[in-house]
């Protein structure tokens, strides 16, 4: 049976993937965007879901579009990740 994700750790998963694609260093990426670590190993992890702004800067410290971030989610059951 598969373990139910948080919309959260769907999308730190993502921020993983994407960074580590990359070759970057979780500090390497808090450079690029100018968040702390502690936050990139925060999303990472699934416990804070960024704001819009937050996902904007990602972005451009990924070199992708936003729509990368979250293209996970277009293959995936949105209402799974509602609470019931």
């Amino acid at each position: 049976m598969a373990v139910a994700r948080s919309a959260s750790q769907v999308f730190g998963e993502r921020i993983r993937e994407l960074r580590q694609k990359r070759g970057l260093t979780q500090v390497e990426l808090s450079e690029r965007s100018g968040f702390p670590q502690g936050r990139i190993s925060e999303i990472e992890r699934g416990g804070r879901m960024p704001t819009l702004n937050t996902m904007i800067r990602l972005a451009l410290a990924l070199d992708c579009k936003v729509t990368d971030l979250v293209s996970p989610f277009s293959k995936t059951e949105l209402a799974s990740f509602l609470p019931k």
